[in-house]
């Protein structure tokens, strides 16, 4: 009967609406999960007569609640929160070391012309030498552990930008193989939605590694590329990332992809890779350059001056400091063997109680030196510049960290909006579809009834 083949498709629509309801419900908690939903259509009727009034119900497919625009938006802003992120905790502790009084060279500056200063009231007492000595040890003592920071920190940038690349490969491979997977499910019509989720939250957890562009594809796969427009992912096939190691110590990006190999530009990679390359290249290398230009201007500005002068002993002055650009751990250092007679304070070889080169190096904190980042600053004014630079900087990716936190907030909101479960929702479709249900069922009831009445009249005449 009609009657009971239109009741029946409805109670398998109701069925099939129930179970989705109940997937949605199931995974409420499940991070990156997509809602479902049904699709109900008529079905048309299948003979001819004005009073044929259908042939029940279909559900030809099953939708996702998904928007490709929201979901970009969310990759997009993993991306800028990941690059954001991953600088800040250097920054910070560049601030802590370079504003500490303990390890700033600024005091160990005015340590040393302090006692400069004082051995210039009488220039031939040895403790007040002495100190000089001890001030000039102490000032090398933290230029070397500022450098050790620096190079320790750029050996961390290495170490995880390895440890990155390494994470990208396995994602690439990860959603390439979800690709295969996604479009022979969908070639044999059974529903991917669970598949298609995974593949979004690697890509997901991938742009907070590296910027990505993502394409949607005819077969149901993605295809991820770098914001340079290189290959990640094209649909079963993943790149490989590598990183190349030049003479001068430094990293390169490199991607292969099929039988082509790309240089990777260090510049908008985005992501971790993007904010460690942004620290290293922006922030570390400089200053870098510039404490070890200050080192070598230090030594070579009092070494000099000291060699226009003469000792206690009037012999011709000799170096103070040793400077080593090479070195990560004694990058400047006193002289080996240097006592304090031997510092070269008089400008008159039979005058030993003359103060004229002294007064002469004291006088040399006042003039300029040379810093690449800085150009000609005054000896006693690079580091302060320095330090205020760097608090800037980070000032500016705290600012830029908090926006990025705002946007991603945002962007996860929105995208749950939209592709988030709501338990009330849900709770009403099940009433309404258990409704539904229950109706279709009495109305095959009804109709059993009814063919069971016809039976028994043709059957009692």
């Amino acid at each position: 009967m009609t009657v009971i083949q239109n009741a029946l498709s409805g109670a398998l629509a109701a069925q099939a609406a129930l179970s989705t309801a109940s997937q949605n419900i199931a995974n409420v908690m499940t991070p990156g999960y997509t809602r479902q939903g049904v699709v109900i259509a008529t079905v048309q009727p299948q003979q001819s007569g004005s009073l044929s009034a259908g042939a029940g119900v279909t559900v030809p497919a099953l939708i996702r609640f998904s928007d490709s625009y929201k979901s970009l938006q969310m990759w997009q802003s993993a991306s800028t929160l990941g690059q954001r992120s991953t600088a800040q905790p250097y920054l910070t502790q560049l601030e802590q070391v370079m504003g500490d009084d303990a390890s700033s060279i600024n005091n160990g500056l005015d340590a040393f012309f302090g006692a400069l200063n004082a051995a210039s009231v009488e220039p031939t007492s040895s403790p007040l030498r002495q100190q000089v000595l001890t001030s000039a040890e102490a000032l090398s003592q933290r230029f070397n552990s500022l450098n050790t920071v620096l190079s320790n920190q750029r050996q961390a940038v290495y170490q995880q930008r390895t440890a990155a690349v390494s994470q990208i490969n396995g994602l690439a491979g990860s959603i390439a193989t979800l690709n295969q997977k996604i479009a022979a499910t969908q070639a044999t019509g059974i529903n991917a939605s669970g598949l298609i989720d995974e593949r979004d939250q690697k890509i997901d957890t991938l742009a907070g590694l590296v910027g990505v562009g993502v394409v949607d594809q005819a077969d149901g796969t993605r295809s991820v590329s770098l914001r340079s427009g290189q290959p990640l992912v094209v649909g079963g096939v993943a790149s490989n990332m590598s990183i190349q190691s030049n003479p001068d110590g430094s990293q390169t990006l490199k991607l292969n992809f099929a039988k082509e190999s790309f240089a990777l530009i260090s510049q908008n990679l985005g992501g971790q890779l993007g904010g460690l390359d942004d620290f290293e290249h922006r922030v570390l290398s400089p200053l870098m350059q510039s404490i070890t230009d200050t080192a070598n201007a230090i030594a070579t500005k009092v070494n000099n001056q000291l060699g226009s002068g003469y000792a206690l002993d009037g012999t011709p002055g000799t170096p103070l400091f040793v400077f080593d650009a090479t070195s990560s751990t004694n990058m400047l250092a006193v002289r080996p063997g240097v006592v304090s007679q031997d510092l070269a304070f008089s400008s008159d070889p039979t005058l030993p109680g003359n103060n004229d080169n002294l007064l002469a190096l004291i006088d040399l904190k006042k003039q300029p030196v040379t810093v690449t980042s800085l150009g000609n600053v005054l000896m006693g004014d690079v580091y302060t510049q320095l330090t205020s630079g760097l608090a800037m900087q980070s000032q500016q990716n705290q600012a830029a960290l908090s926006t990025a936190q705002t946007v991603r907030d945002q962007s996860e909101a929105s995208w749950k909006s939209t592709s988030g479960v709501n338990t009330d929702e849900e709770a009403m479709n099940i009433m309404q579809y258990q409704q539904m249900y229950q109706a279709n069922m009495k109305v095959i009831s009804v109709a059993n009834d009814l063919f069971n009445s016809t039976l028994s009249m043709m059957s009692g005449g």
